[in-house]
């Protein structure tokens, strides 16, 4: 079991201790490890010391760190009076070794000047023993007095030690998990070094311990290299906070002979005069003296020169450009051996130009921590006040884990009343907070201009995940955008990209995306670039306020309204290129919404729940490229044939009055037509096979469709699905396209014409194929109570390795199944199919 109960001696050192540039001590260790070595060196200590420099603590143990020649017992006391702890573990053979008492001595006399916090560790040994020198300490004292070389001064001074050590308060082990004890100890260190000379309230931060102990290790202090560490992550995220804290802990080890934090963003931009500004500032500050630097050519020769044989540690904060990474720290070759430069910034490119290999991405918070420290901020406690729990866990949302965006709106809330909040709450839907825009918009403002156009498009209209892949790359394109800018969103920390390729945008910055929109023209959303409200496009059609600037509509839910939508006044968006809507029964037009809606850049036409029963034949999309109309009331969509050349997918899915699908000769490059679950189709137009470009084809559910049509041409066709339709015979081998890697086919209805063939259907699928299935189901058409039942399975199992199965129950019986039976079960040998 081990406990361990607060010292006052120790806690209030921690906590009361206020940073003082001037005075501050300085420091080579954080921690001075005493203990006997035959008792705990190879095992416990052993232990506490490698998750110590797991968390980035400066740990002094004599049989690594004293320098061989020197007298070791004054390297011993020089170490302790340049620790800021010493933990002393007390074992059943501690006080044998004179030279353990003569450390714990040296200990306790800085401890008693405010120099040292002691930290002792009861090993197996009761804390009795220690202060009253008792048991095994009683032992030991016995034959130190008997050794005529040690004075009894030095027994009393020792016995002194040990009173007061083991008067602290501090952890007694005997029987518990060592794992569990040594993470507290090392947990409470790295939180009090953290906090002890910090410039933050570290009572009022949260979950900031895990990125300093992740920071410390990819520092590695004890490493002689030069190393550049980067810190990256979305504005408001916290990177500025860890830099901060990490220089305040670190800036006061005396092995540093110089030490500089330096904010590079906003007022300092990356001009010739604001860079050598920025020199002028890291010099003065790490050599102490006012020097002068004209230009930002002479200040890079001055920082080689004064700072090549130093050991600095440096922090250069919000740096967005390369000109001032390389002003200020162009190559590492400036620096001394041992130095670091800790670099932090938004766009993670910029720090792999700069060859920045060890970097660390700070992620917002989850939802317990973001609650903490929003209520932190909003009630000055780590919990919401009962009566506002549902309300702070509303805004808690709203923010996502950002903690600029936690602490703005928890100070904003503090002290008022519940009204006040919900009225707060209601007006972010309408206007967001600007002290949390500001800061996120420092990373728009860095854009190029198409990179903007496509953070808005991201934000306003392409809303939700994407997979990143050629059809998300290929409907970028077509909008005018560049595959490179998506890399560039992600490196800025716009959007972000998981490691299966998966894109997404943080709430608050879509929410930055509106708002920027909003901006164009708060009052007349007709001159917005994007709507995205139902509320602006009522507005806009009502009152016919539409114009070119509208490139893109977007409704993605329809709530109940009675408002009457004005069809009449699309045509004035010449420039629409994206519209998208969410058909809700609650919704009305004035008027037919295709027959008047622009078509010259129209590029994506998205309508889910389409109301009527067929196109207008003036609408004419020529350029569109994707068209999407999942349970719509479409019947038939056009009559003879349409030139929808650049047209690539076309989504009817679910639409169960479609009857049959339009002439499709004038789509020659569509690849993915999906029609599952089109209830009434019942018959395909043979336009389908010849567009040679199609790789996926969906019939699934189409249960009114009786036939396929000739397929064989579709040489791009990978995937083909039409299981639980009407069809009654399985197309030839003939019909089918050579290319597909995926067949599947399922009939339930007559199916007692022998002329189909599995065998021959498996054997063509054989030869590197895979996923192919045919399920056909006679349920006794003729009476004749015989079910008929004909399958064949091609599945791919590892490598180049194939399964294939085959059955036939009932009549026609393929030849390739050796053993036949009509009974309830067969046994197929397929080795004439499987063996080469």
């Amino acid at each position: 079991m081990a406990t361990q109960t607060p010292s006052s001696s120790t806690s209030e050192v921690s906590t009361n201790r206020e940073r003082d540039d001037s005075s501050s001590p300085r420091w080579k260790y954080e921690v001075f490890l005493s203990f006997y070595g035959k008792d705990t060196r190879k095992g416990f200590t052993d232990h506490l010391h490698a998750d110590l420099k797991r968390k980035g603590i400066l740990v002094f143990r004599d049989d690594e760190a004293l320098k061989r020649g020197e007298y070791i017992s004054q390297a011993l006391l020089k170490a302790i009076q340049e620790s800021q702890y010493a933990i002393v573990i007390f074992s059943a053979n501690y006080a044998l070794s004179k030279w353990c008492l003569m450390e714990l001595a040296e200990i306790v006399e800085w401890e008693e000047k405010k120099r040292l916090i002691v930290l002792p560790i009861f090993y197996h040994v009761d804390p009795s023993d220690v202060r009253n020198q008792s048991g095994s300490f009683a032992e030991a004292f016995t034959a130190h007095e008997k050794d005529p070389k040690i004075d009894k001064k030095d027994t009393d001074m020792w016995k002194n030690a040990l009173r007061k050590a083991g008067s602290i308060a501090g952890w007694h082990i005997h029987d518990g998990y060592e794992s569990t004890i040594i993470q507290e100890i090392s947990g409470r260190l790295s939180r009090e070094l953290n906090s002890k000379f910090s410039r933050h309230d570290y009572d009022k931060l949260v979950a900031i311990d895990s990125h300093v102990d992740k920071m410390m290790e990819l520092l590695d202090m004890e490493s002689d290299d030069v190393r550049f560490v980067g810190i990256h992550g979305m504005g408001g995220v916290g990177k500025t906070t860890l830099a901060e804290i990490i220089y305040d802990r670190v800036s006061s080890d005396c092995r540093f002979e110089g030490s500089s934090i330096i904010s590079c963003v906003r007022k300092n931009s990356a001009t010739a005069c604001d860079l050598s500004s920025l020199q002028k500032e890291l010099l003065s500050t790490i050599m102490q003296e006012e020097i002068h630097v004209y230009n930002h050519h002479q200040g890079i020769g001055m920082i080689m020169k004064r700072l090549q044989n130093k050991r600095v540690f440096i922090v250069l904060d919000n740096v967005d450009s390369d000109k001032q990474l390389t002003a200020l720290a162009g190559d590492r070759k400036w620096f001394g051996p041992g130095s670091r430069v800790i670099i932090t910034s938004r766009d993670s490119h910029l720090l792999r130009t700069h060859e920045v290999k060890h970097t660390y991405k700070v992620k917002p918070l989850e939802t317990t921590k973001a609650l903490q420290l929003f209520s932190l901020s909003a009630f000055k406690k780590t919990h919401p006040i009962e009566d506002y729990k549902d309300l702070s866990m509303d805004f808690v949302n709203y923010a996502q884990g950002l903690p600029l965006a936690l602490k703005v709106l928890g100070s904003l809330l503090f002290g008022r009343k519940i009204e006040a909040w919900k009225s707060e709450k209601d007006k972010l839907k309408a206007i967001p907070d600007p002290n949390i825009m500001d800061v996120l918009q420092i990373s728009f403002d860095g854009l190029q201009e198409s990179q903007k156009e496509l953070f808005l498009d991201l934000a306003c209209l392409f809303r939700g995940q994407h997979m990143v892949d050629d059809k998300f790359y290929e409907m970028l394109e077509s909008f005018g955008h560049y595959r490179i800018d998506i890399d560039v969103l992600v490196e800025k920390s716009l959007i972000s990209k998981s490691q299966i390729g998966w894109l997404s945008m943080h709430d608050l910055l879509e929410e930055l995306g509106r708002e920027i929109v909003r901006r164009e023209c708060p009052q007349e959303p007709g001159k917005r670039s994007r709507l995205f409200r139902l509320e602006h496009l009522y507005q806009v059609l009502k009152n016919d306020t539409g114009t070119d600037a509208i490139k893109g509509i977007v409704m993605d839910f329809c709530p109940k309204t009675e408002h009457t939508l004005n069809a009449k006044a699309l045509p004035k968006m010449r420039k629409l290129r994206f519209f998208k809507f969410h058909h809700s029964q609650n919704i009305k037009w004035d008027g037919y919404p295709l027959e008047h809606m622009p078509t010259n850049e129209l590029k994506r036409l998205e309508w889910s729940g389409y109301h009527l029963r067929s196109w207008p034949s003036s609408f004419q999309p020529k350029n569109l490229t994707v068209l999407r109309m999942p349970f719509s009331h479409i019947t038939q969509l056009w009559k003879g044939s349409m030139d929808l050349d650049n047209l690539k997918e076309l989504d009817l899915s679910h639409s169960e009055n479609l009857i049959e699908i339009p002439d499709l000769t004038g789509a020659p490059n569509l690849e993915n037509i999906n029609l599952y679950g089109c209830k009434s189709l019942c018959e395909v137009h043979p336009s389908i096979g010849s567009l040679k470009r199609l790789k996926r084809f969906s019939l699934l559910l189409c249960s009114s469709l009786e036939k396929l049509p000739d397929l064989s041409k579709l040489e791009c066709l990978k995937y083909f699905r039409a299981t639980k339709t009407a069809i009654t015979q399985i197309p030839s081998v003939n019909l089918l396209p050579k290319s597909n890697c995926w067949f599947s086919l399922q009939g339930r209805k007559l199916m007692r014409d022998p002329t189909y063939d599995i065998g021959s259907l498996v054997e063509c699928y054989m030869e590197g194929k895979h996923g192919v299935q045919v399920v056909c189901i006679d349920f006794d058409g003729k009476a004749e109570k015989i079910l008929d039942v004909a399958g064949g399975i091609v599945g791919k199992l590892y490598g180049d390795a194939m399964m294939i199965s085959g059955w036939s129950l009932g009549f026609n019986i393929p030849e390739w199944v050796r053993y036949r039976s009509n009974g309830s079960s067969v046994t197929i040998d397929l080795d004439g199919i499987t063996n080469p």
